[in-house]
């Protein structure tokens, strides 16, 4: 029997007005008014600019300023680079860039909804009907879920920076919901154009961040269909794998036809690809679980209600679709020897539509629980923004006023009356939703979700409102870039350098700075990055031939450890 009873009442949808604009305040925060962070955000804007400002032998071989960068794939970088030369001559290339960001959110947040929708929609996943009637339509039922579906990935933790971040990742995890939608049209229909759409899906995968999730993916999909829907399995095998496999060679031909120097980058990205599989330890699991509990909090608690009320019909293609993919995605968590966030992300599509069919069936008092904690931690950490804001403003609380001037020496407070008004609307909107919740006690399935997702919402939109100026001041390159810009000619110079893919890009946009390009000459400027607690500059200058001269040595303020220095070759 299923375990879903249901009214009618129970089902109703949020207003589409209302979704819209909860997407909107999730995704817009935090691309507006800041620098390339310290990160694979600043790397990944490095790639795009230098696409959009190169010619076509960086746009098929992706690098930073000369440095090349075969790892991950192209694709997200090309979709920032049309950006950047579509919109960077009017708001500046690193809002272009992110511009990809915002598509890339939108087209995830979108596929997971009407994936759970087909699903929610199909026979098996109805509730029981009613003996006197007024059991929910089966499409109301499946927007419900859907809405609840969409709350729960907007909600989920890992997801927040990354998703805001101009790297391949943002599009990794947007693609795969991509795929998601996909295989569950062509389970529910059978339909060529499911199955291309889910072909078309895996290329693409592959040419964002590597073949290794793609082909997870797939082999998920081929032991429910091998297993319960033969058709479905040949669609898999005659169509969408081929049709995968063709576009990625076809990628491969071009690279090779264009640009014959690429078979030592594509050597390079084969083995960056294999060297995500290796044997499961024990620190695998101790990472998966330290970090994957608040990485897919709140998606994980309902998703494992989900599997245990519908155990009994864990056939269902409701469970064991988005359950298979869910399987997979954790095995190749497993077999990663790198312990990064990033093994996580896929994680995130198939829990949030798992979990939204633990819904209908979550006790009550199990939701309740999952508010109070929703309540009291995002209203603790939003009540803590403020109070820091306020300290950085006023100088009082005195104590956490001297820690963030402390890590952030040399910041000057600025005060931007917009984003107070915005934060304060936000706190407001957030005071009525939990009073809405707690006073109304609705019976929405949606319900004990909305506040998890709010909360969310409201913590980031605080932190990239009030606290914008200071976490840009930590994290970005500019101050650096332009000091080191201050010390270079003006044209007519080249420097070589061991810095990182982050601060590459950076000082190449900020400081213009002119990096050699593989095969040039020696340059008669060195730019070193050393550690100060390895104490380490003595042996890296040593690995260059000839006499040098220090020119300049600084840092960022907020960084204690990393170290620049800036020097001019002499006589020999």
């Amino acid at each position: 029997m299923k375990p879903v009873r249901l009214p009618a009442s129970a089902t109703l949808a949020l207003p589409r007005w209302g979704i819209i604009s909860l997407c909107l305040l999730y995704i817009l925060p935090g691309l507006i008014r800041r620098d390339p962070w310290k990160s694979d955000d600043a790397a990944g804007f490095g790639i795009m600019w230098t696409m959009a400002h190169g010619g076509l032998q960086d746009w098929l071989l992706p690098n930073i300023a000369g440095m090349p960068m075969p790892e991950e794939g192209p694709l997200a970088f090309w979709l920032g680079a049309i950006f950047i030369k579509l919109f960077g001559w009017l708001v500046g290339d690193p809002l272009a860039a992110r511009i990809s960001t915002i598509l890339f959110f939108l087209i995830g947040a979108t596929a997971v909804w009407y994936a759970t929708y087909l699903l929610g929609r199909r026979t098996e996943a109805q509730p029981l009907k009613l003996a006197f009637g007024g059991q929910p339509a089966p499409k109301d039922y499946g927007r419900t879920l859907a809405d609840g579906a969409l709350l729960i990935y907007l909600g989920c933790l890992g997801l927040l920076l990354r998703s805001h971040e101009t790297s391949a990742e943002a599009l990794q995890v947007s693609l795969v919901c991509v795929a998601m939608y996909g295989a569950i049209r062509l389970f529910d229909s059978g339909s060529k154009r499911g199955a291309a759409t889910l072909g078309v899906t895996l290329a693409l995968l592959a040419l964002t961040r590597g073949f290794v999730v793609p082909a997870t993916i797939a082999a998920a999909l081929l032991i429910p269909a091998a297993l319960a829907d033969r058709p479905v399995l040949r669609r898999l095998l005659l169509m969408s794998c081929p049709l995968a496999l063709l576009i990625m060679g076809a990628w491969f031909f071009v690279l090779r036809a264009w640009s014959p120097e690429s078979g030592a980058l594509t050597m390079e990205w084969l083995e960056w690809n294999a060297g995500q599989l290796g044997a499961p330890g024990f620190h695998n699991l101790a990472y998966l679980l330290k970090y994957g509990i608040w990485f897919t909090w709140p998606a994980w608690p309902f998703a494992l209600w989900a599997v245990y009320a519908w155990r009994h019909q864990a056939s269902a293609l409701h469970i064991r679709l988005p359950l298979a993919v869910l399987a997979a995605v954790i095995l190749l968590a497993l077999v990663n020897p790198h312990s990064d966030e990033s093994i996580l992300l896929p994680l995130l599509p198939p829990l949030a539509i798992l979990a939204a069919f633990g819904l209908p069936t979550m006790k009550r008092s199990a939701i309740n629980a999952v508010d109070w904690f929703s309540v009291m931690t995002l209203s603790t950490c939003a009540i803590f923004i403020w109070v820091g804001w306020i300290a950085k403003q006023t100088g009082w609380p005195h104590q956490i006023a001297r820690n963030a001037f402390k890590l952030a020496p040399g910041f000057q407070p600025e005060f931007n009356l917009i984003a107070l008004l915005i934060a304060s609307a936000a706190t407001i909107a957030w005071i009525l939703l939990v009073h809405w919740r707690i006073s109304r006690r609705p019976t929405v399935l949606w319900r004990a979700v909305v506040l998890s997702s709010g909360g969310v919402i409201l913590c980031w939109l605080l932190l990239m409102t009030l606290w914008l100026p200071w976490l840009n001041y930590g994290k970005s390159y500019a101050g650096v870039a332009q000091q080191i810009a201050g010390k270079l000619p003006k044209g007519g110079y080249c420097v070589d350098s061991n810095v990182g893919p982050a601060q590459r890009a950076s000082f190449a946009y900020f400081g213009r700075v002119a990096f050699s390009r593989p095969g040039q000459e020696s340059c008669r400027y060195l730019l070193l990055q050393d550690s100060l607690s390895k104490r380490n500059s003595r042996q890296l200058l040593q690995q260059h031939e000839g006499e040098w001269k220090l020119l300049w040595e600084g840092r960022r303020p907020s960084d204690r450890d990393e170290r620049f220095r800036l020097y001019q070759r002499g006589s020999r």
